[in-house]
């Protein structure tokens, strides 16, 4: 665990982020260039056993969401969650506030992402979002949003800690974008090892002949065919 502050700044400041945004405005996800090492990724992965790290265990089978397992990190989280968390918030930022603008929607996020906790905490939301997921083989995740309560940062952050085609097979990671009066669009994308991909938490502009309008967005796992898929979610809002 040695990926620091200073170095997670380094790393997510040589992803392209004009494109990475807009590609978020044509997508709803976009990926950014490599964030962790191989030898970073093994480290977090086998934090999954450490069950002192985490406030709870969800079961997806047993609440019906999928098939699978995810342990929510307590506030004390490990260095390069924090450090990854604190790099690409003020990244996603311009973003948030630039999409909240098009919608008309108040942009309460301030500069600094402590004093955004501090807003979610004092309202109720003092629970710590930061996930650790774990998929074998046949286990999928639903569609569904990271919401979690009245307040919300419209973008997370997904690091697989597994390499596709090598350690796991299926798993793709879903979106599904329901648009107005017309079919849904699905989009499909394979996560590659110590990278995130950017994707919206519930929703993203786009524009009708009226203006813009919300497009809501859900997300998912597909189907792991086989191995095992690990990854980090990092989610810029706590939970109530």
């Amino acid at each position: 665990m040695t990926l620091t502050r200073a170095e997670a700044r380094r790393r997510t400041a040589r992803t392209d982020w004009a494109a990475l945004a807009a590609e978020l405005d044509e997508q709803g996800s976009a990926p950014t260039g490599p964030l962790l090492t191989p030898a970073e990724c093994a480290d977090l992965a086998a934090l999954y056993d450490e069950p002192e790290l985490f406030r709870t265990t969800v079961d997806l089978g047993r609440h019906r969401f999928g098939s699978g397992e995810y342990r929510y990190f307590t506030h004390d989280l490990p260095a390069p969650v924090a450090a990854l968390r604190a790099a690409l918030y003020p990244r996603l930022l311009p973003v948030a506030r630039d999409w909240a603008a098009r919608l008309g929607r108040p942009a309460p996020w301030p500069d600094s992402l402590d004093a955004w906790l501090a807003r979610c905490h004092a309202a109720g939301q003092d629970r710590s979002a930061q996930i650790l997921l774990r998929y074998g083989p046949g286990d999928w995740n639903a569609l569904h949003r990271d919401v979690f309560g009245e307040l919300v940062f419209p973008l997370q952050v997904v690091v697989a800690l597994d390499a596709y085609g090598t350690d796991y097979t299926g798993g793709e990671f879903l979106m599904v974008e329901q648009r107005p009066r017309a079919q849904s669009r699905g989009t499909a994308s394979v996560l590659r090892q110590g990278h995130g991909l950017v994707f919206t938490t519930r929703d993203r502009p786009v524009r009708t002949r009226r203006g813009w309008s919300a497009g809501a967005m859900r997300h998912g796992v597909s189907t792991v065919r086989s191995g095992r898929r690990r990854t980090l979610g990092l989610v810029f809002h706590d939970a109530a």
